[in-house]
């Protein structure tokens, strides 16, 4: 039988990383095996046993920092396999491969970029001024290098968490066999004991190049010490390839650890799945939080017909409405789902800033171009780049988006070479572009070449039906996101948030469900004392004056009707009698507006 999570492919390559991960729900002792773009491999010990953490197919909030920068990476995941074994030293060992769902803020982004630009890491310790030109001249332009004179500093570098290879050089036999001799000891002791360092597959490969009797040498080699031993006077082709070698070799082994796991794992479920019932897989999620109303499922059926397909989407509405969720959507059910989205809000940035970021730039192209950058659809070839608010864009850059959207041609600023790439283009607007090609705002080549598929999403204030399924969709995520535990909302808020006319939209009742989120007590119901006073003052019976008819009618009628439940304590047969209905008309109107609930 298939797994659900069997479908899911990693296209991107992966790298060695171990750094230090938080996790929610908790997992004592974790940390990242490697990473890609798309996903990453974890080690935990869990004080728990195999019953503390997420399982397969739930989620994983996750916060690591990133060598060189140092930044903080804060990304929600699912995870795809969990294999759980019993450690050396008793106790349990999980591992588990994670795939990335939603990045908080540019995340995404950052953690592209440092992937894009990583190489292999290589520390040198006790390197003499002849020796580190040796090394310089064997490894430049094939490994960074960090140099070290002191057991403190090359510490200091190991626990950057990407080092691969360790080259201990010098002329001071005791001092080189010293270190090696601790970083085993220091290596077998973490892992044996805590199961809070790297496996030993994980630590970076040693190649010794100083002096040490050869049957010391051999004796670390035979132990797994040591890589591979060339003197202090290595010869520059060979010191380069032994580093490069030694790189190679712990990538794979990296590498091979992951699919052995998860391997163990998938056996051990197919046996399951023989020796006993087949499990149902697990529910497909839907297609997004809180679309309950006539307006969003038509809206639904025309993103599962677009999104399959390479046409590019234009995305109109008012902000708020919820354009970015519906390119999320768009991207999961294109096929491109394990590859990245990169989104990008066009009226964020100047120009110069905009096209730099979006097309990337080479060194030296304008002032403070000190490297090389690669741009977002370079990043997101592959995947999809949704363009937020592309109103804002210039003529000049409309240009260049309509050459990447007919071609795929990306050229960066101030280079020559172009680079082809595979990207969906979802794009949004707050107005309609179609009134901007006519006020000669917007180029009309590149609206028609966008237009080919337009998504009207309508505001929240026509979709009433919306509004509690988003508002408790928002609860529970926010309680997650908050650790918080409020437990549902009060028939008076529900009022009072069916009664307001929503000019932020979604994204508005998102904050309203944040803020009273934040600030319920354990386990107490989000009522009107924990709306914005804004909000709670709005009283139907003062209704909004815009819309069309039929919209204000059913405003008029919902305040009647409300009115009339209040005064007869919420007995719908009363209430019937004094408006003169039928009481199943009534409950049949009451139970629309999301008046009332027959229990």
């Amino acid at each position: 039988m298939k797994h659900p999570s069997d479908s899911f492919t990693d296209r991107s390559p992966r790298k060695p990383l171990y750094v230090q991960v938080v996790t929610q729900p908790a997992l004592h002792g974790c940390w990242s095996v490697n990473i890609s773009e798309t996903g990453i491999g974890l080690v935990a010990t869990p004080r728990g046993g195999e019953g503390e953490g997420p399982r397969e197919g739930q989620e994983l909030d996750m916060a690591f920092s990133l060598p060189d920068s140092h930044a903080r990476i804060r990304v929600r995941g699912e995870v795809r396999w969990r294999h759980d074994t019993e450690g050396a030293e008793g106790g349990t060992v999980t591992a588990l491969g994670v795939a990335f769902q939603a990045f908080e803020g540019s995340d995404r982004v950052t953690l592209a970029r440092y992937l894009l630009e990583s190489a292999l890491h290589v520390a040198v310790a006790y390197a003499t001024e002849a020796q580190a030109r040796i090394i310089r001249t064997a490894l430049d332009g094939h490994a960074r290098l960090g140099f070290a004179a002191a057991p403190a500093e090359v510490y200091s570098l190991l626990s950057r968490g990407d080092v691969a290879v360790l080259l201990v050089a010098g002329w001071d036999e005791v001092q080189a066999l010293s270190l090696v001799e601790q970083l085993t000891a220091r290596r077998m002791e973490e892992v044996d004991a805590t199961g809070a360092a790297p496996p030993s597959d994980m630590a970076a490969r040693i190649v010794f190049c100083a002096p040490a009797a050869p049957e010391r040498l051999i004796e670390l080699f035979n132990s797994g010490s040591i890589f591979r031993t060339l003197g202090p006077s290595p010869e520059v082709p060979v010191l380069q390839q032994a580093v490069l070698d030694a790189g190679r070799e712990h990538g794979v082994r990296t590498e091979q650890r992951r699919m052995g796991l998860e391997l163990e794992r998938n056996l051990l479920r197919e046996r399951a799945l023989m020796s006993g019932p087949a499990g149902t897989p697990a529910p497909a999620p839907g297609d997004g939080p809180g679309f309950s109303s006539p307006a969003m499922q038509r809206v639904l059926d025309l993103v599962r017909v677009a999104a399959p397909h390479r046409v590019a989407v234009l995305l109109q509405g008012e902000t708020g409405t919820g354009k970015e969720v519906l390119s999320r959507i768009i991207h999961r059910m294109s096929g491109r789902g394990d590859v990245p989205l990169v989104v990008q809000d066009c009226g964020a940035l100047t120009e110069t800033l905009l096209e730099s970021e979006l097309f990337g730039h080479v060194k030296g192209a304008f002032t403070g171009a000190v490297a090389d950058h690669p741009g977002l659809f370079v990043l997101a070839d592959g995947g999809t780049i949704f363009l937020d608010e592309i109103e804002n864009t210039t003529p000049n850059l409309q240009i260049k988006l309509l050459r990447v959207l007919e071609g795929g041609d990306v050229r960066p600023v101030g280079g020559t070479q172009v680079r082809h790439v595979d990207v969906r283009v979802v794009a949004a607007s707050n107005r309609d572009l179609s009134q901007e090609v006519r006020a000669g705002r917007f180029r009309a080549d590149l609206f028609y070449r966008l237009n080919s598929f337009i998504i009207d999403l309508p505001p929240l204030r026509d979709r009433p039906e919306d509004v509690l399924s988003l508002a408790r969709h928002f609860l529970e995520l926010f309680n997650r996101a908050l650790k918080r535990s409020a437990s549902g909302i009060a028939a008076e808020a529900e009022e009072a948030l069916l009664a307001y006319s929503w000019p932020g939209n979604a994204r508005e009742l998102r904050n309203v469900m944040e803020r009273a989120v934040l600030l319920s007590q354990p386990g107490e119901m989000v009522t009107r004392r924990l709306l914005p006073p804004t909000l709670v003052g709005t009283r139907q019976a003062n209704p909004v004056l815009t819309g069309t008819l039929k919209t204000r009618l059913e405003l008029v009628e919902r305040d009647i009707i409300r009115e009339a439940l209040e005064q007869h304590g919420g007995v719908l047969r009363r209430a019937a009698v004094a408006l003169g209905m039928d009481p199943v008309t009534l409950g049949r109107r009451a139970r629309r507006h999301g008046l009332w609930k027959n229990e």
